[in-house]
């Protein structure tokens, strides 16, 4: 195992490694964004240069599309793709039914309009993303900019009604600006500390108006990978009601560890 990588990277390898084996020459698959969807695109990156795999990926931002590209997977658009045979993605949070929290890296909107594109979704992810309760995670709501601060005042307002621990509402910044998602809008997050029921949430949340779309992905995830830093794999079905675990061997000479 190479000794200049953290448990946590290599927990988010053998998740990424392990979910790489769900694809098969001739999908389409739905790319996520974030660390760990990065370790799962080299890995196709190296499937595709060592073993001949063919697919077209559908990337859920700029950056996964960029090092989609670096690493020789041919990237078409979701209008090009038209449905998916399988999307893999990351996730902030996941709670025993496979609900999740995503939208920490910015890129909610793709990421959900790609998964639920997909006969199926995998999420891959290391153990501290499990959740007995969904919130721990700051909860993203992309906001249109126009009267940004009108709809995160009817935000606070309508989770006064909420099942939820906390309510403070904070916008995101990168440096000294608001942070702007590829679509050119703004996103807030919302600090709730435990939603009590994710699917109202959910619903609510997107009635709003000034709402693009929120991090809540409710009965969208089929399979989560959990990877360990000792190369353990949890393998959770939500379909099939089952767990299975498994392990992954190191060898020093991984050509994904190369230039890393």
């Amino acid at each position: 195992m190479p000794a200049d990588l953290s448990p946590i990277d290599k927990a988010k390898f053998v998740a990424a490694k392990r979910a790489s084996e769900f694809v098969e020459s001739g999908m389409r698959v739905g790319l996520g964004t974030g660390s760990t969807a990065a370790w799962l695109v080299r890995c196709l990156g190296e499937m595709v240069r060592e073993e001949g795999l063919r697919i077209r990926g559908v990337p859920t931002s700029a950056r996964t599309a960029a090092l989609a590209r670096d690493v020789g997977i041919d990237v078409i658009s979701l209008d090009e793709a038209k449905w998916l045979d399988l999307t893999i993605d990351g996730a902030d949070e996941f709670d025993p039914e496979l609900n999740l929290i995503k939208g920490g890296g910015g890129a909610l909107l793709q990421e959900k309009i790609v998964a639920t594109a997909s006969d199926q979704m995998i999420v891959i992810a290391d153990a501290a993303k499990e959740v007995a309760n969904l919130g721990a995670f700051p909860l993203p709501v992309e906001v249109v900019p126009f009267g940004w601060q009108t709809t995160q005042a009817l935000l606070s307002e309508t989770l006064e009604a909420m099942d939820v621990m906390g309510r403070e509402i904070t916008l995101r910044m990168n440096g000294e600006r608001p942070y702007v998602t590829d679509e050119g809008n703004y996103i807030v997050d919302l600090h709730l500390g435990r939603i009590g029921n994710a699917r109202q949430l959910a619903l609510i949340l997107n009635q709003m108006p000034g709402v693009v779309e929120n991090g809540l992905f409710v009965d969208i995830c089929d399979r989560v990978i959990v990877g360990h830093g000792d190369g353990r794999i949890e393998l959770r079905d939500i379909n099939a009601g089952t767990v299975t675990e498994d392990r992954m061997e190191f060898v020093e000479d991984d050509n994904l560890f190369r230039d890393l």
